[in-house]
């Protein structure tokens, strides 16, 4: 499922930090090493047919490297 977010992210709380992380040595490994975190947010995101809707988002975060692998994990409401 594609998707796109359109609005800022808020809301945002650390869910794991370090070696919390089930993760960890794939994203290592994958886009290198840094101070990794798990993070969670509310957004707004307009899936690929155009509908738009409110959703709870998980990403991984490290300093230096960016926010990677954005996941819905819950759809909100719709937004009209």
């Amino acid at each position: 499922m594609t998707f796109e977010m359109i609005g800022p992210i808020s809301k945002v709380e650390i869910i794991a930090a370090g070696h919390s992380i089930r993760e960890l040595a794939r994203l290592r490994k994958v886009y290198g090493s840094g101070r990794w975190r798990k993070l969670k947010g509310i957004t707004t995101v307009r899936f690929s047919k155009g509908n738009k809707f409110k959703v709870e988002v998980h990403w991984y975060e490290a300093h230096g490297i960016g926010k990677k692998e954005f996941k819905i994990k819950r759809i909100l409401k719709p937004t009209l």
